[in-house]
């Protein structure tokens, strides 16, 4: 009796544990995405604001490069990767 009732306490325990990592992993999924929009919002305003132009400076080309890679550590969409591409091929000026 001794090992089905230390069995049954275990159970008990890991449901414990499931019911408050649950909420945290749902908090952190809804902070990775709020991140993704930030980063990509950011991007899209970079990017806006010197494509007539095609030209980026050199700061904002870094910058750029900074928000694109942690974009994409936080699996965001391929949308972003396009406007990456194009923005690589813009003029660098300092």
């Amino acid at each position: 009796m001794s090992e089905l009732t230390t069995i049954v306490t275990l159970i008990g325990e890991i449901g414990v544990l499931i019911g408050v990592i649950t909420p945290v992993i749902v908090s952190m999924r809804k902070i990775s995405n709020g991140t993704k929009c930030q980063l990509r919002s950011e991007m899209l305003r970079i990017y806006y604001h010197n494509h007539e132009k095609g030209i980026i400076r050199q700061y904002e080309y870094e910058n750029f490069v900074m928000l694109y890679e942690a974009y994409k550590a936080l699996k965001g969409n391929s949308f972003i990767d396009k406007i990456y591409e194009e923005v690589k091929s813009w003029e660098i000026v300092s």
